[in-house]
């Protein structure tokens, strides 16, 4: 048995790198709709092997129970046959996944080599099931068992998602229409802002194209009622594109600020600005608007009570450089007669995305507290204000430059978490988390929980902008009061 031990663990290693490096960070195959097939055929495999390896473990089975071991073996192979079909019509399999794969039949073939003749002496004798201790081995198929059962089980979840109703179809998308409709691109379309923007535009008649690197979940998110584009060089000059809503850009809280999480965080942006520059400038017609995300990162960390309109001074450090930078990249597109507009927008307040659930979660678990003094100023904006100013300065075709995305009231920390809890109706907790030991935890990104900025969003004001969610206790009852009572609407999420 110790070959037949060797073959198995053998096995199980060759799938780890099989599920993990391709089905997992390749292809992203949970994700993938048209993968739903081929994600219910490994899950049937995951299970069959979780049950084949729990099975021989630590134990032997003699006479009739044969039976149940030749069963497994017999409908890995039928899984397996069935898969290589699957893939070859649903997918482009890369050479080593090919490889790979062939390497795992020729070992499944020597597994049933070596394991036939031991069934056929199991076969022989009288029907029970023995105890059986193959040492280290043992263990190892004992734990990958229980690993693959979980595989399965979330393969199988991710299948009965894909199966079912598409994200666009479950919440009623459908398309309006318009007098005057407007053709929109918008990159980042497929996260927490731009799903939402998205739905908007599509449900008050505009025509909408998106840049997608994941096609399949874009597809999902939108269904037929958008054009999905994976490189903004397959679009052809004659294209008629009214505005560019640029929302690309890796989230600046997904870790810390290392110096290649920083280069990830400026080329994120950077390189999908240059690539929209690259396409307006060979349009025959250029697009007469360009709304540009930025951040009020542009203003630095700031420690005192100033209040920072749109002719506010930058700051300094590293979130003042990545918005410069972007913002700067963004104008080049004034030079082709495109009105560019900066949306500095502010930590945004949103029921299934954006910094809410994060901020509210402690609370609800009755752990809720301050960072740092308390006193530093937060400027937020809920996502609904957020997605109507955006329509707003889509359709004010004289607005641009930097236009602040924040709620004309910003609120200390202290009482911000205050809001929160009473709305939750939860303690809030006399502590203060020291700012120097957020500091020294989390580095520069620090900045974003002890340090703020006192944002005024003075132009959208002046042209009349009207914020349905201008107070911070406004904002948490319509995001979480409702919660509490399970009769929150539906809502759509970039992560289906």
């Amino acid at each position: 048995m110790s070959l037949l031990m060797t073959l198995l663990v053998t096995q199980l290693v060759l799938g780890a790198i099989d599920e993990i490096g391709h089905h997992e960070i390749a292809e992203r195959l949970p994700q993938k709709r048209a993968a739903r097939v081929e994600l219910a055929l490994h899950s049937a495999r995951e299970v069959a092997y979780a049950l084949l390896f729990a099975a021989l473990a630590w134990r032997a089975w003699h006479g009739a129970w044969v039976a149940a071991i030749v069963a497994l073996l017999a409908i890995e192979v039928a899984i397996t046959l069935a898969d290589f079909l699957v893939e070859d019509r649903t997918r482009r399999l890369p050479p080593t996944e090919r490889v790979l794969h062939t390497v795992l039949a020729v070992n499944f073939g020597a597994i049933l080599a070596v394991f036939v003749p031991t069934l056929f002496a199991w076969a022989r004798l009288p029907s029970t099931i023995v105890q059986a201790d193959y040492g280290a081995a043992s263990w190892l198929l004992a734990i990958a068992g229980a690993v693959l059962l979980g595989y399965g089980a979330r393969n199988a979840l991710a299948a009965r998602r894909h199966f079912g109703p598409p994200t666009w179809h479950r919440h009623g998308l459908r398309p309006g229409r318009r007098a005057e409709p407007r053709h929109v691109l918008v990159t980042g379309a497929t996260g927490f802002i731009g799903t939402k923007l998205v739905y908007r535009l599509v449900e008050r008649g505009d025509r909408v194209t998106v840049l997608a690197r994941n096609a399949a979940k874009a597809e999902d998110l939108f269904g037929p009622h958008v054009e999905i584009v994976a490189d903004l060089a397959t679009l052809p000059a004659r294209l008629g594109i009214d505005a560019i809503v640029n929302l690309a850009g890796e989230s600046i809280a997904g870790g810390l600020w290392t110096a290649r999480r920083r280069a990830l965080l400026l080329e994120s942006r950077l390189g999908v600005t240059r690539a929209l520059l690259a396409l307006v400038a060979r349009l025959d017609r250029k697009p007469t608007t360009w709304i540009n995300a930025s951040a009020i990162g542009y203003y630095g960390a700031r420690y005192g009570d100033e209040p920072l309109n749109e002719k506010s001074a930058a700051g300094s450090g590293f979130q003042t450089d990545l918005c410069m930078r972007w913002e700067d990249a963004a104008a080049r597109g004034a030079d082709h007669g495109v009105r560019v507009a900066a949306l500095r927008i502010g930590v945004v307040l949103g029921r299934d995305g954006g910094a809410l659930p994060a901020l509210a979660r402690p609370v609800r678990l009755f752990a809720g507290a301050v960072m740092g003094t308390g006193r530093q100023w937060f400027s937020w904006i809920h996502v609904d204000d957020l997605l109507e100013l955006v329509l707003f300065v889509l359709d004010e075709r004289t607005l641009a430059g930097p236009v602040n995305a924040t709620a004309p009231e910003p609120v200390r920390y202290a009482e911000l978490m205050t809001a929160l809890a009473a709305t939750l109706h939860r303690p809030l907790w006399p502590i203060r988390i020291p700012a120097r030991l957020v500091e020294l935890a989390l580095g520069e990104l620090a900045e974003l929980f002890v340090a703020g900025q006192r944002v005024i969003p003075a132009r959208p004001l002046a042209l009349g902008f009207r914020f349905r969610h201008a107070t911070i206790a406004a904002a948490a009852s319509d995001l979480l009061a409702r919660d509490l009572h399970g009769h929150a609407p539906q809502s759509v999420s970039g992560s289906p």
